[in-house]
């Protein structure tokens, strides 16, 4: 992976992920989304391998903007070899995991779906024309196993939940179509397990009886899990130790 992309760079697991690409490969450049490209820092030894740019997932006319943006730095003919869509959001001003129906919120629901979903499939819709060169693409979109329906024993989190849902089916639905445009390449759901970061923070307490990772050791573990997938891993959501979990 030489060009990569990371939406959602300024989270603790985008910034670990494109300090890790950067570190063990000197021949790598990331382009970094984020709202706010200034309050981004990374160490001036990356300086000319990463390009910021600014995108919001809630904002719909903000993918074909930093596509445009890109445009004049990076050549479609160049290519994207991985596109890692990192955004998300768990709780926020006005918003938090519903515990009961009575909890529900549509505003917070909407805005959840438009930031793991829906920010996803218009990322990938502009970006698409960075993929239609011939090496093996990777599309990576950090998931969470509490977005597996199968998987559901407890209930509660609807709109976190939900979106996460949403964003497994439109995963597994690019993952039929773009072969058929741009092949090589392997489109995957990944749950980045439990990782200490602002969006955990709240939930210290309960995080005490889990497996908990440092941001550094859940980039690892996303990258060590894409750099092994081939055109048959497409179409999978997969933990990141490899295994796979049911949809």
């Amino acid at each position: 992976m030489k060009q990569v992309l990371i939406a959602g760079i300024s989270g603790a697991i985008g910034h670990a992920l494109a300090v890790r690409l950067l570190e063990q490969d000197p021949g790598v450049s990331v382009v970094g989304l984020c709202r706010d490209p200034s309050a981004v820092a990374f160490s001036e030894d990356y300086s000319g391998r990463i390009l910021l740019v600014p995108w919001n997932a809630a904002d719909s006319c903000s993918a074909p903007a930093a596509a445009e943006k890109l445009k004049a730095v990076l050549s479609v003919e160049t290519g994207l070899d991985a596109v890692i869509y990192a955004a998300g959001i768990l709780h926020g001003p006005g918003m938090a995991p519903e515990k009961r129906l009575e909890d529900l919120d549509a505003q917070a629901i909407a805005h959840a779906f438009a930031v793991n979903a829906t920010g996803f499939a218009m990322l990938i819709q502009a970006m698409s024309p960075w993929l239609r060169h011939r090496r093996f693409k990777r599309i990576v979109a950090v998931s969470a196993r509490v977005g597996s329906i199968t998987d559901n024993g407890f209930g509660g989190w609807y709109a976190y939940r939900s979106s996460k849902a949403a964003l497994n089916m439109l995963v597994r639905n690019l993952s039929i179509e773009l072969p058929r445009k741009y092949r090589p390449l392997a489109c995957v759901a990944v749950h980045p397990g439990t990782t200490l970061s602002p969006l955990s923070k709240p939930f210290t307490r309960s995080l005490a009886q889990l497996r908990v990772h440092q941001p550094e050791e859940t980039a690892a573990n996303i990258l060590s899990v894409a750099e092994r997938l081939t055109e048959d891993d497409n179409g999978t959501f997969l933990s990141w130790d490899g295994s796979v979990i049911p949809w």
